[in-house]
């Protein structure tokens, strides 16, 4: 009997520790509080900084550039030469185009000699009617010839007057053809650019400033309109950021921004000054494409702050779209969606207790609610799916 009675008191002291075991325990929970104060939500992207007023200055005709001096962060005034233009040399001509050139110039030679000699003649027939018009004005006075003769023999000499002219320019005309043909035989052999040759065009730059960028370093060949140098003032800058449309559509000018990563130690502030009317398409690092549009920020920070930066540095670009000072927040990770709204648990004295809210607005890390949650109510982070509304639970050390 004894034996039995210790028997059955271990299979109790069994049972119990198996039910003890196995009986459902209250799961841990980590919490945090509802806090209030400000609360921001921004679009943050890559910007990268430029000169406001970035000139370029270009060749304004072909021909042989000599080599640029100038290097970048040269200082230059408005008006200051930056580069020479000299004219180009003509093509070489090869064996069997110098043959035909020559023979060309033998025609001319034997054109202009042609019209010497109709100078020549023309020359002599106006002598020959103006002593035709001299004798005659004597008969006439006499009464031997009658005045129509006269006015023929006049008439005639003017138009050995006009042939002799015509001769003339003939003759000048010639002259020009053999000179035409003459200057593709002459020494054509290329000028050295820079030399203050006849015919050089210097390249004035058209504001005072910094040389940005030398586009064109070396002496050669360039075509009108070529980029030599690019001219501006890095102490007036900007900073432009692409970002999506859709995010665009919610930053106007005047926005706040924040210049963070720069290179230099704190923060810089600055203002949206206006958003491009047009966007463009650009495609992701995954390869989606993406419309996107530039937004342009000025620096407000004091410039002896930033005076580090430099046209073309990069920057990360906080854009702050909406910013609220007394707004009472709750962390984005204690939210679950309960319909079409959202809703937090709240912990009270070891339970959890379901809450609905109205979320104005959220960022990454903290909502702002519109409810009238008290400040400093515990709420759950990463609420499982196991819990329910009256639950209990325990809070996680």
């Amino acid at each position: 009997m004894k034996n039995k009675l210790v028997f059955g008191a271990l299979m109790a002291l069994f049972l119990a520790g198996l039910v003890w075991a196995f009986w459902p325990r209250a799961p841990e929970v980590e919490l945090a509080r509802v806090t209030r104060g400000r609360f921001e939500r921004a679009v943050q992207e890559d910007g990268q900084t430029r000169v406001q007023a970035r000139y370029a200055v270009s060749t304004p005709v072909a021909g042989r550039l000599a080599r640029i001096l100038l290097v970048r962060g040269d200082q230059v005034l408005r008006g200051d030469a930056v580069a020479t233009i000299s004219p180009m040399a003509p093509a070489l001509l090869d064996a069997r185009s110098q043959t035909e050139q020559r023979a060309r110039v033998g025609a001319a030679q034997a054109a202009w000699a042609q019209a010497q000699a109709q100078v020549g003649a023309a020359t002599a027939a106006l002598a020959q009617s103006q002593q035709d018009v001299l004798r005659n004005a004597a008969l006439v006075q006499q009464g031997f010839v009658s005045t129509a003769q006269s006015e023929s023999l006049r008439l005639a000499a003017q138009l050995r007057d006009s042939e002799l002219l015509a001769a003339q320019q003939a003759q000048q005309a010639a002259r020009f053809a053999l000179d035409q043909a003459r200057a593709p035989l002459q020494a054509n052999r290329p000028s050295r650019a820079g030399t203050g040759g006849h015919g050089d065009i210097t390249v004035r730059s058209p504001v005072a400033g910094t040389v940005l960028q030398v586009l064109l370093q070396s002496e050669g060949v360039v075509q009108a309109g070529a980029a030599l140098v690019d001219i501006g003032d890095p102490d007036r800058l900007e900073v432009v950021v692409d970002i999506l449309t859709e995010e665009a559509a919610q930053v106007q000018s005047g926005t706040a921004v924040e210049l963070m990563h720069w290179g230099g130690t704190g923060t810089l502030q600055g203002k949206v000054r206006y958003v491009e009317p047009a966007a463009f398409t650009k495609v992701s690092a995954l390869g989606v494409q993406e419309q996107r549009v530039n937004v342009v920020v000025d620096i407000t920070s004091p410039a002896a702050v930033w005076k580090g930066l430099g046209d073309g540095f990069k920057v990360d670009v906080r854009l702050l779209v909406q910013v609220e000072h007394n707004a009472v927040m709750v962390p984005v990770s204690a939210l679950f969606p309960v319909g079409a709204r959202s809703a937090v648990f709240v912990w009270e004295a070891g339970r959890v207790r379901l809450h609905e809210l109205t979320v104005a607005a959220r960022n990454g890390v903290e909502a702002w609610v519109q409810d009238d949650l008290p400040v400093g109510t515990q709420v759950v982070l990463y609420p499982a799916i196991i819990l329910r509304d009256g639950a209990r639970a325990t809070a996680r050390q």
